[in-house]
């Protein structure tokens, strides 16, 4: 059994005994939680034997670090980097592979995410199409706009969200222009879909914007036309695609549904309670509100379909004081309540693991337990089949960031 000692979990079970009292858990899955929570610390070991050619990094401060971790079973791990006092999992290279180290002890061999070969190519603008359209080991990621309303209007910003900060830093590094050009964007597409296999799904997401004749149909207009673009490369009417989006009225996800390809439809509400949700993301409950937010991604059922359209949760965040949950217990049962109300009219629900992020106005807390996150998943899950809901559009092998999604293919 693992040391319970540490520094920033000091008073927390150790791993092996929270994994011991849910014995229909996969340990695997446990231990993905558990280090996207925690975080990761690469050693010298590791930085010596990751190998450009074939593992995929990114730049962050000057540093080539490894994208991200794959599990032995292929479950994939999305993991930051955090500074030792964070008391993250440890990824040395030992005996010829990849490990994830706790308390001095081997937990699990891991493999750093493979690189694409589009990777190095340029567009014909000249920017590196890595930095273009990004992959997961089997999605291709398109962060269409840096630009987020509500993290650039005073105090609206969603408290957790470290994006607008990390982005303008890869933006000075890179020289990205703020929003993509879709001819950027469809050549990396075209380039990346000359690896038969490899990718399953095309993700689009971008920050918030409010303005148009109506609140966000610039935003909308502008994710139009990335999509059309996108489409002329498929001979299909519609192709495996992802929007995560903001909210949008009926006649607006009219127009998406019936001018573009789009597969599914996502818009996060990032917190299912009211209260916490007004609190947390004052500037989507402003804009749009709880329960509008709620009432259009029922809408959007009745345009893509049922099993087509999701939200997303930032598991945990609920938690955050002053003015969050002060008992896991109320908190899971307030956000299961919520996630059912959704799931009996079609929307399925997904959540992501809660890790407190510089550059966030939430930096310096504490996510909940382990045992939360198991319970968590396991409820979303259990939602899904209870209400007979597909997450296909966002599973372990099309997204990969989501616990609750990596059991759907158990079931």
């Amino acid at each position: 059994m693992l040391n319970p000692t540490r520094n920033r979990y000091r008073n927390e079970p150790a791993f092996d005994e929270v994994v011991a009292a849910h014995p229909d858990f996969p340990r695997l899955i446990a231990l993905k939680i558990d280090v996207q929570r925690r975080g990761v610390l690469y050693t010298e070991s590791a930085f010596r034997a990751v190998d450009p050619e074939r593992h995929q990094l990114y730049t962050w401060g000057g540093v080539h670090y490894p994208h991200s971790l794959l599990l032995r079973d292929g479950t994939t791990v999305l993991a930051n980097p955090q500074p030792e006092e964070r008391d993250p999992y440890r990824v040395e290279y030992s005996e010829g592979r990849f490990v994830l180290v706790d308390e001095g002890e081997i937990i699990e061999e891991v493999e750093i995410w493979p690189r694409p070969r589009y990777y190095d190519k340029k567009t014909s603008s000249g920017l590196l199409m890595k930095e273009v359209v990004s992959a997961r080991p089997q999605r291709l990621d398109i962060f269409a706009s840096a630009f987020c309303h509500f993290a650039h209007a005073e105090d609206n910003g969603c408290k957790f969200c470290p994006l607008p900060a990390h982005h303008r830093q890869l933006r000075e590094t890179y020289d990205l222009p703020t929003r993509l050009r879709a001819h950027d964007v469809k050549e990396c597409i075209a380039e990346a879909l000359k690896e038969p296999g490899r990718f399953t799904n095309i993700h689009i997401t971008g920050g918030s914007v409010v303005k148009g004749k109506e609140i966000l149909d610039a935003e909308l207009s502008y994710y139009i036309d990335l999509l059309k673009h996108i489409g002329e490369l498929f001979s299909t009417p519609r192709f495996p695609s992802q929007l995560l989006a903001t909210a949008y009225n009926e006649k607006q996800l009219a127009r998406l549904r019936e001018e573009t390809g789009l597969g599914s439809f996502t818009a996060d509400i990032e917190v299912l309670n009211e209260e916490k949700f007004n609190w947390i993301c004052p500037g989507k409950a402003h804009w749009i509100g709880y329960r509008e937010w709620k009432r259009r991604l029922v809408d959007a059922v009745g345009v893509f379909g049922r099993g087509n359209v999701g939200t997303g949760i930032v598991g945990g965040v609920e938690t955050a004081p002053p003015h969050g949950f002060t008992s896991e217990r109320d908190a899971l049962e307030a956000t299961l309540s919520e996630a059912e109300d959704l799931a009996e009219k079609g929307v399925t629900t997904v959540h992501t693991v809660w890790v407190p992020q510089k550059g966030s106005e939430f930096h310096e807390l504490k996510a909940p337990s382990l045992d939360y996150f198991i319970r968590l998943a396991k409820g979303l899950q259990g939602l899904r089949v209870k209400h007979g809901l597909s997450v296909d559009f966002d599973d372990y092998r099309r997204c990969g960031n989501h616990p609750d999604s990596d059991l759907a293919r158990l079931q």
